[in-house]
C-alpha cells in the first residue's frame, strides 16, 4: 500500500464538496448568482473535489502498487488545488461583506 492518504482525501473532499454545494445553492437561491462569479468559481472547486474524490477512490481499489502510488498523487493534487479554491471562494465572500 502507499501513502494511505486515499481514505482521507476521499473523505475530506467529500466534504468539502458538500461546502460547495452550500455556496452554490446559498447564491441561487438569494438571486447573487447574476451579481457574482463566485457560484461559477464553487462549481470549478466542486469539479475538482469530484475528480479527486475518483481518483483517490480508485487508489484504494487497485491491486498494483505503482498505479495506486499514482493516482493517489493525482488526488492529492486536485484536492490541493481545490482547497486553494475553497481558500479564495471564503476570501471573496468576505469582502463581499465588508463591501
Amino acid at each position: 500500500m502507499a501513502n494511505n492518504t486515499s481514505q482521507h482525501i476521499l473523505n475530506t473532499s467529500a466534504n468539502l464538496l458538500g461546502f460547495c454545494l452550500f455556496v452554490i445553492t446559498s447564491f441561487h437561491i438569494t438571486n447573487q448568482s447574476k451579481s457574482s462569479k463566485i457560484d461559477e468559481f464553487a462549481i470549478g472547486v466542486a469539479i475538482g473535489l469530484v475528480i479527486s474524490c475518483f481518483f483517490s477512490f480508485f487508489s484504494m481499489k487497485t491491486q498494483n502498487p505503482s498505479r495506486e502510488i499514482w493516482l493517489e498523487k493525482i488526488a492529492e493534487y486536485f484536492f490541493a488545488l481545490s482547497l486553494a479554491g475553497i481558500f479564495i471562494i471564503i476570501l471573496f465572500i468576505g469582502l463581499q461583506i465588508i463591501e
